[in-house]
């Protein structure tokens, strides 16, 4: 039996790239502090006598959650518009967001066949649906509701135009890396045999990245019901709008309900993705 020396583990195999990991956490540490002073985090604030006091006040209110029928019922007719509202503007935003995918995505160009170089006009036209897709998701949805409120009023239209703007943004930009990463082999056979765009996605690139993309769809409508919730705050409509209106009238019951539907909603979205991840595997 061989006899194992006295040394620790460390010692007698030391990590040759530790000098490299330390220089790097400093680095970041040292480019983190004046963010954390710039941004005037101030962490202690929070555990001071008169924070915890003001704290502990507002959460007492939070207790019990209000549960008369009455309320549960308009619980339940709000959670059903929060909801309708995620699934519209999510619906509208791959309206916008499939034929983008197409466009941008490079893997499924035709002009670049047998080619290294894309042509001039279709290179300029997938710039310009770049450029596109960048500012539809520079604006957050909470900024579109604003401006959308101010042009359609006051309800459910500006909520849902306002996600299906800005998801339209994101979504188009993360479909094309999904389909820029996956094995290009298939969909580059079938664009090289004469099969056109939609067969190269539906037959060629889909069927590996099906489970990321469905998974992120799904991740986007999980975003989409918390957007609709704070939009709510603006006038679009569903739970926000209700739980602003129980804010500024102290009911900590009210939305202390309200915030348990926001968890059973999420824990929903996330057993859904779950399942049809599983089902696509």
């Amino acid at each position: 039996m061989q006899n194992i020396p006295a040394i620790p583990y460390a010692a007698r195999h030391p990590d040759p790239a530790w000098r490299g990991r330390l220089t790097y956490t400093v680095l970041g540490l040292l480019l983190l502090w004046p963010m954390l002073v710039a941004s005037e985090f101030k962490p202690a604030m929070l555990f001071d006598r008169q924070s915890l006091s003001a704290t502990g006040r507002f959460l007492a209110g939070f207790l019990p959650p209000v549960h008369s029928p009455e309320f549960l019922a308009m619980l339940l007719r709000e959670t059903w518009q929060t909801i309708a509202i995620a699934t519209a503007g999510l619906s509208l935003a791959l309206l916008g967001a499939i034929p983008a995918t197409l466009i941008v995505t490079e893997r499924l160009s035709i002009s670049r066949l047998g080619r290294r170089r894309m042509g001039v006009l279709p290179a300029a036209v997938r710039q310009l649906v770049r450029w596109l897709l960048v500012l539809l998701r520079s604006v957050p949805e909470l900024v579109w509701a604003l401006l959308l409120v101010r042009i359609v009023g006051l309800g459910p239209t500006a909520g849902v135009l306002a996600i299906a703007l800005t998801y339209c943004g994101m979504l188009g930009k993360v479909y094309a890396e999904i389909l820029e990463s996956s094995e290009a082999h298939a969909s580059a056979s079938l664009l090289m045999n004469g099969g056109g765009r939609l067969a190269a996605l539906f037959y060629g690139a889909l069927p590996e990245a099906a489970p990321e993309l469905l998974s992120y769809t799904v991740y986007r409508w999980e975003c989409a019901i918390r957007g609709s919730v704070v939009m709510g705050f603006v006038g679009a409509g569903g739970l926000g709008q209700r739980m602003d209106e129980s804010m500024k009238m102290l009911a900590g019951g009210e939305v202390a309900s309200m915030l348990l539907v926001f968890v059973l909603l999420v824990a929903a979205a996330d057993l859904f993705s779950r399942l049809l991840r599983r089902r696509l595997a």
